[in-house]
């Protein structure tokens, strides 16, 4: 997992230098609700919808979103899946399918995603390729609250819609705690920094506080 290190400082790095060049700037707020249900030892379906309120009309109001996956373990420490989700917001709605990856390595974990974008204002499919890496530190030691670092690019690899940029997209970091509210219940506390690359117009930044109710079956 050096690599997920070096991967996540990179972008961490990569971010600050280009705060500057960004010259719009919102507030969003994000609330999520998730059901991971385990179906064998090393299979998990995970269920969660997601409601994001969005102010700017630039980036199409207000959203909704449900999702399905299904993580299947077939090693220690890697994960295969995929899943199926539905976004509304004010402007469009979206269908996606998605494939993914998942690495894990002490404190660390790692998920490639490739998601397949189906919108209704649109004739062929959105190929986009999604690449987070994350640290969870527990600081305390019963282990209780945990400390969440992360970060996610996203790279659109074709031009579904004349909006779509190709290439580096959309960067994510995030900070945050995670701590159980109750058996088998945990909240996690986010601030999530967003910025969109546009082509001939100022980057969009987004300023994100998300809270996450995650329901382990």
């Amino acid at each position: 997992m050096k690599r997920a290190a070096r991967l996540l400082t990179l972008v961490l790095a990569a971010a600050s230098a280009s705060t500057a060049s960004a010259a719009t700037e919102e507030s969003q707020a994000w609330i999520t609700e998730q059901a991971a249900i385990r179906i064998d030892p090393d299979t998990v379906v995970t269920l969660d919808s997601s409601q994001r309120a969005r102010a700017d009309a630039g980036s199409g109001g207000e959203q909704f979103l449900a999702r399905i996956t299904i993580d299947h373990r077939i090693a220690p420490a890697m994960q295969v899946g995929g899943g199926f989700a539905y976004l509304k917001s004010e402007v469009d709605q979206e269908l996606r399918l998605f494939q993914q990856l998942t690495l894990t390595k002490g404190i660390w974990t790692s998920r490639t995603r490739m998601e397949q974008r189906f919108f209704d204002n649109a004739d062929e499919a959105s190929w986009r390729l999604r690449q987070r890496v994350q640290a969870a530190v527990p600081v305390d030691r019963a282990k209780r609250w945990t400390v969440i670092a992360a970060a996610e690019i996203f790279f659109h690899l074709n031009r579904a819609r004349a909006s779509d940029r190709t290439g580096l997209a959309t960067m994510r970091h995030q900070i945050g705690v995670r701590h159980p509210i109750a058996k088998a219940i945990d909240a996690q506390l986010l601030y999530m920094r967003q910025q969109n690359f546009r082509d001939g117009r100022p980057d969009a930044v987004s300023h994100i506080p998300w809270l996450t109710l995650s329901w382990r079956l």
